[in-house]
């Protein structure tokens, strides 16, 4: 029975992601370039240089007879991303998008386009596009062309015509239905029912006359051509098209993200970078970075929860789950945690070797005391130069000696009492702050005693005591200050932005926490005048104590 239906080829969409630096770029002649090229290269296309030599005769009369029109599509501006790999800096992520229509002179050849020969031509063209990204003229242009270029294939017509898309139907043409829903793949006639399956279940349209499917790497619209009519360039644009791309441009951020923070975990263990601040700034701006794109995705969220789009809504629903996003989101949290984790025993080491020099400076210091090396070395002057013990050559010299042995001294002791203060701050300067939820989804805030932020409200939390681990210190603490028991949930992360301390440099990990036991037994502690739970809708109008409202937001309680 599926042999009896036909989906007619319409046109289709291309969608590639890209970092952009625009001091080194002009987007729109870049685009223009790229269209350029890639019709050049189709004009010069040869059969030998076809991969399947099977379809090069139906290949080459695509590309000769291709409408293709390319632009840049900003996504998020001034998003300064430095890939570690080529140390490359960038300001823009977006993507490229290729209009393609096949035969849009001669529509009747359209009914021979099936998905195998519609899924070759972007393999070339990325071919093409690697090429190209190798070019030093193209340095300001990060392509991501390790994944496949994305595909959005349409369709306005079928045969026969009129098809209603019931669920049996939908069964009933399954595989025809599955071989244009994922265009990257293999075209066998003996693919398992499950595969077919999982192929047609996610049909995103709430209409009988259309079909809509988004995955990973491709998607396929099937509209009946009086709704593509009316409907496509209205609606299916920004609600369906345009969401996907912006998606996988998340994706694609995310992924350079969890490379970029791969990368800097090995060179600080191997010791690539000479100071601590060269990693910190690094660190800090990944973590710009990952705010940015966790705000879209906050956006995104309330777009779920505000937007009357059904429709529109589902496809979100779907894209976030299709592309995994809270997934890779936790990944990159959990590599900022070890490469913090890594930080704290660089602290720790860089700490004890400025001590050791300073003892070492320190017991010099001593033995040149001690041998009388430098009391005697004006003595020994004078006589090897024959000075008199009062001449004006004489007390110019012992002059300077005692300059000498002043500065040695004054520069060593302040050096000695400024690393001790160094080592004494990181190790005074660790914190603990949790994140504590109840069964209906209220905050445990407690009001502070003392200064610094006095009165004000603040997650429960303080400092890491010696020999404490920080999952030991946030229970301590809790119990101190809110005398509830609780379990960790997970780690949120670390929060060390300048300034979010007035005490100086304060390092906090948070935790979010869950309550076991009896929650109403919630009082303040040591450190706490109160402890109660908040609505989370109250929390908004609140000022908080330090950065807590940055924490919250990370744990995704605040957006």
């Amino acid at each position: 029975m599926t042999e009896e239906l036909q989906f007619i080829y319409k046109e289709e969409y291309w969608y590639i992601s890209a970092f952009l630096n625009t001091a080194l770029i002009n987007a729109a002649e870049k685009s223009t370039e790229i269209e350029m090229l890639i019709k050049q290269e189709f004009k010069n296309l040869k059969p030998e240089n076809i991969f399947r030599q099977d379809l090069k005769d139906d290949i080459i009369d695509m590309v000769n007879n291709i409408s293709l029109k390319c632009q840049w599509v900003p996504f998020l501006k001034n998003f300064p991303y430095k890939d570690e790999n080529s140390e490359r800096d960038f300001n823009t992520l977006g993507y490229f998008q290729f209009d393609v229509e096949y035969y849009s002179s001669d529509p009747t050849k359209k009914k021979n386009l099936s998905p195998l020969l519609i899924q070759q031509v972007p393999y070339i063209v990325l071919n093409i596009l690697k090429e190209f990204s190798k070019k030093p003229e193209n340095g300001g242009i990060y392509l991501d062309t390790e994944s496949p270029i994305y595909v959005f294939v349409t369709s306005n017509k079928t045969v026969p015509a009129e098809v209603q898309w019931t669920r049996e139907n939908i069964e009933k043409y399954k595989k025809i239905i599955a071989y244009w829903t994922v265009i990257y793949s293999g075209q066998w006639s003996d693919y398992s029912k499950a595969l077919y399956d999982r192929r047609i279940r996610d049909n995103l349209s709430n209409r009988l006359s259309e079909l809509h499917f988004i995955y990973r790497n491709s998607g396929f619209i099937y509209m009946a051509e009086q709704n593509y009519e009316r409907f496509f360039e209205s609606y299916m644009r920004e609600f369906v098209l345009e969401p996907t791309p912006k998606m996988r441009a998340v994706l694609f951020v995310l992924r350079s993200i969890n490379e970029s923070l791969d990368l800097l975990f090995l060179k600080t263990y191997s010791g690539t970078f000479a100071d601590i601040k060269t990693i910190e700034d690094k660190i800090k701006n990944l973590r710009f970075l990952r705010g940015l794109v966790q705000t879209q995705l906050s956006i995104i969220y309330n777009e779920l929860d505000y937007n009357r789009r059904e429709h529109y809504t589902s496809v979100l629903i779907h894209l976030i789950k299709e592309f995994d996003l809270p997934n890779v989101v936790s990944r990159a949290n959990e590599k900022f945690d070890l490469l913090y984790d890594a930080m704290q025993e660089l602290y720790l080491k860089k700490n004890e070797e400025n001590a050791q020099k300073t003892e070492r400076r320190l017991n010099l210091l001593n033995l040149l005391f001690g041998a009388g090396i430098l009391g005697d070395l004006a003595g020994i002057m004078m006589i090897v130069f024959s000075l008199q013990e009062n001449s004006l050559p004489a007390i110019l010299l012992n002059i300077l000696i005692f300059i000498v042995i002043s500065g040695i001294l004054f520069t060593t002791i302040g050096y000695y009492i400024y690393s001790k203060f160094k080592i004494s701050r990181s190790e005074t300067g660790r914190t603990v702050d949790a994140v504590i939820e109840d069964d209906r989804g209220n905050i445990v805030l407690i009001k502070r005693k003392y200064p610094p932020f006095k009165d004000f409200y603040a997650l429960p939390g303080g400092f890491i005591e010696k020999g404490e681990s920080p999952k030991q210190a946030v229970l301590r603490e809790a119990k101190e200050e809110t005398n509830l028991d609780l379990v960790i949930v997970k780690k949120i992360g670390v929060f060390d932005k300048e300034g979010r301390d007035p005490r100086g440099k304060i390092i906090s990990t948070a935790f979010k926490c869950r309550i076991i036991g009896d929650s109403s037994k919630i009082k303040g502690g040591t450190d706490s005048a109160t402890a109660k739970f908040f609505p989370k809708e109250k929390i908004k109008n609140l000022d908080l104590a330090f950065d807590h409202r940055d924490i919250l937001k990370e744990a995704g309680i605040l957006y």
